[in-house]
């Protein structure tokens, strides 16, 4: 593990003239990434579900922000916002999530909590790959090291559902993602990466429907929101290896400052990436045809 013990968002790069697109930043541990982000010069676009609170909650920052309409959850939306999308993306990071949610389907049929945290995102990424100039960050949780992957069950219509349990294992489709994705990209002679960010356990209203919402009360164990922010922000900006995985340096990744990690041996299976991405491929097809662009090499320049 190689900790940054010492970074803080006021050692951001300059970020002039680069675009960053957020998912969920409306509110929580995206608002503030879209803060600071901005606040080093970047171009913010804020993917939201709610337009009008996005531009209310940003309308006192400094910086250019972008609001546009994108529910992740909804393959079509997601479709519609890349399909309108054109220019350079120099930053895509998925943070929109929920966790541990009663059992409910999308318009598209569903599960809500898998599409949200790793489905909707999937989708997202690969046709919006075309126009990213330098990385991806997932964000991810401690917690997928925990999750299960039942390719023939990916939707959770056969078993019974569990919301924590398709929590953990959607955070381990979003590391298994990575994984395949650089696979990918290297393979094409790209030079985008995909880097995987874990807050720790962040004290936002994420957990306020889990019965693990309890942890917040003791501060000793969490990070504060500005802090968890940190992996995110860190993930996004600093020269990471491809498929890096940043959380907390404190005692098994729930608080601290940011460092290099390493996934749990799950999320680290070679076979089990490839199968998943056809799984998801499939899944995602079945509801709305996907293209997956890779982007040729290019001379764009990289976050230093």
């Amino acid at each position: 593990m190689t900790s940054m013990n010492s970074w803080t968002a006021n050692d951001l790069p300059d970020l002039t003239g680069r675009t960053v697109v957020i998912t969920g930043a409306g509110r929580g541990l995206g608002l503030i990434t879209a803060r600071e982000l901005a606040r080093a010069g970047a171009h913010v676009v804020l993917g939201v579900r709610d337009p009008g609170k996005a531009r209310h909650a940003v309308a006192d920052l400094p910086g250019t922000f972008d609001i546009r309409p994108l529910d992740v959850s909804d393959l079509t939306s997601v479709r519609a916002f890349a399909d309108a999308w054109s220019g350079d993306i120099a930053i895509l990071i998925n943070n929109a999530g929920v966790m541990d949610i009663p059992a409910a389907r999308t318009a598209d049929g569903l599960d809500l909590q898998t599409t949200t945290n790793y489905t909707g995102p999937f989708l997202l990424t690969t046709l919006l790959l075309g126009h990213i100039t330098d990385r991806v960050v997932h964000v991810t949780s401690e917690l997928h090291k925990r999750g299960k992957i039942d390719l023939d069950d990916l939707d959770w219509r056969a078993r019974k559902h569990n919301g924590m349990r398709a929590y953990e294992a959607s955070k381990l489709a979003v590391v298994l993602f990575s994984l395949e994705l650089q696979r990918r990209l290297t393979a094409a002679g790209s030079p985008v990466r995909s880097v995987l960010a874990s807050p720790g356990i962040a004290r936002t209203s994420l957990a306020a429907h889990s019965r693990s919402n309890v942890v917040n009360r003791f501060t000793f164990l969490t990070n504060a929101p500005e802090r968890g922010a940190l992996s995110v922000l860190y993930a996004a900006t600093q020269d990471v290896p491809g498929n890096s995985y940043v959380g907390p340096d404190g005692l098994g990744g729930f608080r601290g400052s940011p460092a290099v990690r390493r996934q749990g041996k799950a999320g680290l299976d070679p076979v089990m990436a490839d199968r998943l991405w056809d799984a998801t491929a499939d899944l995602v097809g079945a509801v709305a045809p996907m293209r997956l662009v890779v982007p040729p090499r290019t001379n764009s320049p990289r976050i230093p």
